[in-house]
């Protein structure tokens, strides 16, 4: 057969798998986005997978969760990512985005889970925080301090102003951005878990579902909560160069360093892996990726990377991926999406 002929049945066969778009090149290796708390694991899977496999080390890149999700939603094609890691689950308007553009056949994998932590410098004694705590020091709407039953701007400039068993510190809290998972799942399970402590806000929920959501969730942007970024270990550079600060991140960002950093008590319970793991820690989220089936068996190595990142070596209990801080799923979960992995269960709707 002529060379011609056979670039011309390669590319035939691009566009039937990636549509025209995406036929004009090729890939050799694997392209992941998304999620800066999913980035370590996902990054130490790929070094492993590149190790002890004929194929390329995929290229991983720390764009956030909604970022990595835009990205990965815009198409078909070499042009589009294989992958995106995502510290949250995917939204129902993501799905559509997809849809929309083409990405019909998504693989849902969950990994494991994650502890967000506040933490500061061990040159500080730990905080003590409750969510209330949290909520009346980062939300940019308060309760009136009077007892009234309304709201108004934040006037907190203190922990001590919030809470006056906390210290006399000026709140400054640097964390991620809106494009951030981190910073979807803190708002949530953090600021919102604080709100609902307060009865009136808590029944807004029924009343006027779009002012209670903004009233949770919505950050206060008078210089007291900083924006640092999708860089973690950056916030952690920052906390070490200022103990009166507190930073933002997944637990794995301090498991890996206690030397420099200690996590904050929340509700009484320290951000520990026993206390995330068993549940007790009342900041923690599941983790997960995203696979465009349409690049399985197309983009080499993409089912290959699959199989590494389900093995027991990696997210098992005594995984590598434990040792780097991950919360491992129980059994039971593992094994459910290591089978939709080998079926390539593709997710239609959330649930």
């Amino acid at each position: 057969m002529k060379k011609s002929a056979v670039l011309l049945l390669i590319t035939l066969f691009m566009a039937a798998s990636f549509g025209v778009a995406g036929a004009a090149s090729s890939r050799d290796y694997i392209n992941i986005v998304g999620s800066s708390t999913v980035y370590p694991f996902a990054t130490v899977v790929a070094e492993q997978f590149g190790k002890s496999t004929s194929f390329k080390t995929p290229k991983i890149e720390s764009t956030g969760s909604g970022g990595g999700l835009k990205l990965f939603c815009a198409g078909v094609g070499v042009e589009h990512p294989d992958i995106t890691n995502a510290s949250r689950r995917i939204k129902q308007s993501e799905l559509d985005r997809c849809a929309t553009n083409g990405v019909k056949e998504i693989v849902e994998v969950k990994i494991g889970y994650d502890g967000i932590v506040l933490a500061n410098s061990k040159k500080a004694a730990p905080l003590k925080l409750t969510r209330r705590d949290i909520f009346l020091a980062l939300a940019k709407d308060v309760p009136d301090p009077s007892g009234a039953e309304k709201l108004i701007p934040n006037p907190y400039k203190t922990w001590q102003d919030v809470n006056p068993a906390l210290p006399a510190k000026s709140i400054e809290v640097l964390g991620p951005p809106p494009t951030s998972g981190t910073r979807d799942a803190f708002v949530e399970l953090a600021m919102e878990g604080g709100a609902k402590t307060f009865p009136w806000i808590k029944a807004m929920k029924k009343t006027d579902k779009n002012k209670y959501k903004a009233t949770c969730h919505t950050v206060r942007e008078d210089g007291a909560y900083v924006e640092a970024g999708e860089n973690d270990n950056l916030i952690v550079q920052k906390l070490e160069a200022n103990p009166n600060a507190i930073g933002i991140f997944g637990f794995s960002f301090l498991d890996q360093n206690m030397d420099k950093v200690q996590g904050s008590y929340v509700d009484g319970v320290q951000p520990t892996f026993d206390a995330i793991a068993d549940g007790q820690y009342p900041v923690s989220r599941p983790l997960f990726f995203y696979v465009k089936k349409a690049h399985v068996g197309v983009i080499p190595g993409i089912k290959e990377y699959l199989v590494e990142f389900t093995s027991d070596k990696a997210w098992g209990e005594d995984g590598y991926l434990a040792e780097k801080g991950m919360i491992p799923m129980p059994d039971e979960e593992r094994s459910t999406y290591r089978a939709n992995i080998e079926k390539l269960q593709i997710l239609m709707s959330l649930k």
